[in-house]
């Protein structure tokens, strides 16, 4: 068999013809004016750009929320009290706690 025997299992398959909506070629099928009616029309959502705005990585805090807590001596109730009951107490929310 040579080059010029060989033949296709099925026809040739026609492109398609793009731009040829509309009644009478007027919009091309792309509806009326504005940035949806041309080429290269990529518009995305806005809450997709500001989600990737936002830092991926784990355990991820902003610097504004780390702020310190600083706690007398004076205001435990004992020596060996935990944090998590030292925040409940005094309803502390995400603070880190130092004691002086």
């Amino acid at each position: 068999m040579q080059i010029h025997n060989l033949k296709r299992q099925h026809k040739n398959k026609k492109d398609r013809l793009v731009g040829r909506g509309g009644k009478h070629a007027k919009t091309s099928g792309r509806g009326g004016k504005g940035q949806t009616a041309r080429a290269g029309n990529k518009r995305r959502p806005e809450l997709r750009d500001i989600i990737k705005k936002l830092p991926k990585n784990r355990g991820y805090q902003f610097k504004s929320i780390q702020k310190v807590f600083i706690l007398g001596k004076d205001k435990l109730v004992s020596g060996e009290e935990k944090f998590s009951e030292i925040r409940k107490r005094l309803g502390i929310k995400g603070k880190k706690i130092k004691i002086k």
